[in-house]
């Protein structure tokens, strides 16, 4: 049998320590389950240090450079693995980015679709049937209020959240799985349809979220989840999708 190889992009910001990891593992363990598939992996990294929107602002920016290099492997996909960074330039601006990235690959001769992270959460919630979420998120009050109001907007209603007000990027990378599953069990009566045990790139959930959904009565994912799988559907791969039984009025 040929095999077939995918080439995965990241556009990544340079603190990051934890997309490059969950992304792939998530992607490599579909791989394992599916005869004749590779993936290979390729970022381009944007300046950001602290989780301030300032910061946010310029990193966005450097995204065009980030669409420019990735053009030259060239690959097939290509992810804007920071959540918070999209969600704090305003209502929808996921489609704008996506357009635009997708738009400097054409004009550079090697066209690939770009997937956010923030389009990728709400798509993927939208897939589960979701129509209220509980979110966990290392962010700022006013950056963890800032997505709220965003994924609302996409017709998600937030039940409730949890935010650790942590702006050092690289200590968001340090979060321990205990801390979102003492949040997870704090949610635990908030009427949610699902669980997002990180609302956010960086912040670790890969090693929690097995132990997440034995805790949960609910379906629990992540954004680096629903950005691998978003990746999956956009690439023309299936995917099976957690499904809500039955979600209340």
């Amino acid at each position: 049998m040929k095999r077939r190889t995918i080439r995965i992009g990241q556009i990544v910001p340079s603190s990051n320590t934890t997309m490059e990891t969950e992304v792939p593992a998530f992607l490599r363990a579909y791989a394992a389950n599916t005869d004749g598939l590779d993936f290979t992996f390729h970022s381009s990294r944007m300046r950001m240090k602290h989780v301030r929107k300032e910061e946010l602002a310029a990193m966005d920016a450097d995204s065009h450079r980030c669409a420019r290099e990735l053009s030259d492997a060239p690959i097939d996909v290509a992810g804007y693995a920071c959540l918070v960074a999209i969600m704090a330039m305003g209502l929808g601006y996921h489609r704008r980015s996506e357009k635009n990235l997708m738009r400097i690959a054409a004009e550079e001769g090697q066209p690939y679709p770009v997937v956010t992270s923030a389009g990728a959460l709400v798509s993927e919630l939208r897939h589960m049937g979701c129509r209220k979420a509980a979110l966990i998120m290392p962010y700022s009050d006013e950056l963890a209020r800032t997505v709220v109001e965003y994924v609302e907007a996409e017709g998600i209603e937030v039940a409730d959240y949890r935010n650790f007000s942590v702006a050092n990027n690289l200590d968001v990378g340090r979060i321990p799985g205990s801390r979102l599953l003492e949040a997870l069990r704090e949610m635990s009566g908030a009427g949610a349809d699902v669980t997002v045990l990180s609302a956010c790139v960086q912040m670790p959930s890969l090693d929690s979220l097995d132990e997440a959904r034995r805790l949960s009565r609910m379906p629990v994912t992540s954004t680096a989840e629903c950005t691998a799988r978003a990746m999956l559907r956009t690439v023309g791969l299936p995917v099976e999708t957690p499904r809500l039984a039955e979600v209340a009025p």
